[in-house]
């Protein structure tokens, strides 16, 4: 009789990590083949020995060069979630499985639900101390979960993993940790590096709900995978799958809540499960549990489109007859202004409904395709008038561009926008004769900076590099030291007779200035410069234009 007790309780210890068997999104993941016996230990000695010879590094770190938020977004700072830790013990677990369609008043689960001390603990702080929060996160949650459920079902996941982005971020895109973990389902950079979420100076996909949760999805299968057990796999997102692993080695148990007996583990990993089925729990019958009068948000739909670099964001907008707020709010990946200039198209989200009247307007509304793009890292010692001159180009495009005063102040380090026009590049190129010596030109000199080479500096200043090597009497491979200096032959003005000719294959028309327009938008429509937008209509650096203002315009008239 004792043996059979005994019997049934080791089996209901572990009947934590049991899934429903009528559950179709979790029953491929869980039930092994046919006629094939589970083994008693999750890993054998010899693949013990082999997951741990060779550790991977450790994943709590961000790159140098990509702060987490940029200047612009500091208002938008929002913590993840910081629940309550207790250290009293409550070790002593008593497990009561709920069948999958009894918890949550009648509601089905496909993940384990197992109510016990631990359980209930969160369950009663949710409805009390953080009752305010939980309420919003539970608003916030019905924008999100339908298209989240979607996809963890489209990956073959049990949908109600999606309450993990729950207890991670309170569905929350602008999320963040004190471990730099980011967005709605806490990616530190390592991992979503790991599974193709893109971190950098214009765009950081942790914060995309779409992207992030195939990501996440992606994980969450590789840990089960692992663990064959969706308590450990959750505790393997929240501690790392290398953690876990070596606490079940130590302790020689595959049970999670075996595992949170001992003090390997931290607190708050010993907390992340019972905190995930309290969340299902209420999140699936809130009203039960005392969460009345929730205004919950619409469900999240758009279309996408494909917007060439950056373009700025207020175009977009204007396009899709929106604020820039809600172009913002359906995109919030994009870190800066405008599109990533790092691509040729980027595909970006617009309300649903509106992708034909935006393909409509931009058409109309977008720059012409005289401008081109090329990013600057400021310098020691750079100033936008500097920077202007370094690429030949007008200043107020640059401050446009880059939103900036003519006294801001420049951070080392910082990536600017530069727009190169194209009839700057078209001077370049034509400048150059058959040795590579511009005709017109005139000689400036370059001082060379850290991690300048020939070929950036060629490239920055648009000269042949064969003409560069040849005006300093360098060898190609010459190691450039900063401090020195390089001639560069920068071409001077168009002839008397060019620029007649120029004049002459122009028409004057009359442009009226709309609500949002700019001398540097106005400028790139027509293939233009600002300066000879001033001269036509004699302006001077301080003018600025309104809305109903008149400017004389000359554009190149058809060709016949």
């Amino acid at each position: 009789m004792h043996k059979v007790l005994g019997l049934g309780l080791i089996l209901f210890l572990f009947s934590g990590c049991f899934p429903r068997m009528d559950s179709p999104a979790s029953k491929n993941l869980l039930d092994p083949p046919a006629g094939e016996e589970r083994e008693s230990s999750l890993f054998t000695p010899s693949e013990l020995e082999e997951l741990f010879s060779h550790q991977p590094a450790p994943l709590q770190e961000d790159p140098p060069e990509v702060s987490p938020f940029s200047s612009m977004e500091k208002h938008a700072f929002i913590r993840s979630l910081d629940l309550p830790i207790s250290d009293e013990s409550s070790d002593d677990f008593i497990l009561e499985m709920l069948p999958g369609d009894q918890p949550g008043g009648g509601k089905s689960f496909d993940i384990p639900i197992v109510i016990n001390e631990k359980v209930e603990h969160f369950i009663q702080y949710f409805q009390t101390t953080a009752k305010n929060n939980f309420s919003n996160w539970l608003a916030r949650s019905e924008k999100y979960i339908p298209f989240m459920r979607d996809l963890l079902k489209e990956k073959g996941l049990p949908e109600d993993l999606v309450y993990l982005a729950l207890i991670e971020s309170g569905f929350n895109p602008y999320a963040y940790s004190r471990s730099k973990a980011v967005g709605p389902w806490q990616f530190i950079y390592l991992t979503g590096k790991r599974y193709g979420l893109k971190v950098n100076w214009w765009v950081d996909e942790r914060r995309d709900p779409e992207k992030s949760t195939i990501a996440a999805a992606k994980y969450l299968r590789d840990l089960y995978d692992m663990f064959e057990c969706w308590y450990l796999a959750a505790a393997g997102y929240n501690a790392g799958e290398n953690k876990i692993a070596r606490a079940m080695k130590r302790y020689r148990t595959e049970d999670f809540w075996e595992l949170t007996k001992y003090g390997y583990l931290k607190q708050e990993t010993k907390h992340y499960v019972p905190q995930m089925i309290a969340a299902a729990l209420l999140a699936k019958d809130p009203e039960k549990y005392g969460f009345t009068g929730i205004e919950y948000q619409e469900p999240l739909r758009y279309d996408k489109v494909l917007v060439p670099p950056a373009i700025d964001l207020r175009l977009i907008a204007k396009a899709s007859e929106i604020s820039v707020e809600e172009l913002k709010e359906l995109n919030p990946e994009l870190r800066r202004w405008c599109t990533p200039p790092d691509a040729q198209e980027y595909e970006i989200k617009i309300p649903f409904g509106k992708r034909d009247l935006f393909l409509k307007n931009f058409e109309s509304l977008r720059p012409g395709a005289g401008t081109s793009f090329k990013t600057h890292v400021v310098k020691k010692g750079d100033t936008p008038e500097r920077i202007a001159r370094l690429y030949r180009v007008e200043l107020e495009p640059i401050l446009e561009m880059n939103r900036l005063g003519k006294r801001s102040r420049l951070s080392v380090g910082t990536t600017l926008l530069i727009p190169i026009p194209k009839e700057t590049q078209a001077k370049a190129s034509k400048s150059t004769g058959e040795k590579g010596r511009p005709s017109g030109t005139e000689e400036m000199t370059y001082i060379i900076k850290k991690g300048d080479t020939l070929w950036s500096i060629s490239n920055e200043m648009g000269v042949n590099i064969g003409a560069l090597t040849a005006w300093n009497k360098l060898h190609p491979e010459t190691k450039l030291m900063p401090g020195d200096q390089l001639k560069i032959k920068v071409a001077g003005g168009d002839s008397p007779s060019a620029t007649s000719q120029n004049e002459k294959r122009k028409r004057e028309i009359t442009y009226v200035v709309k609500k949002g327009d700019s001398l540097w938008s106005i400028a790139s429509r027509y293939n233009v410069s600002v300066s000879e937008i001033k001269h036509w209509n004699n302006l001077d650096g301080n003018d600025r234009i309104y809305p109903s203002e008149r400017l004389k315009l000359m554009v190149e008239k058809p060709r016949s």
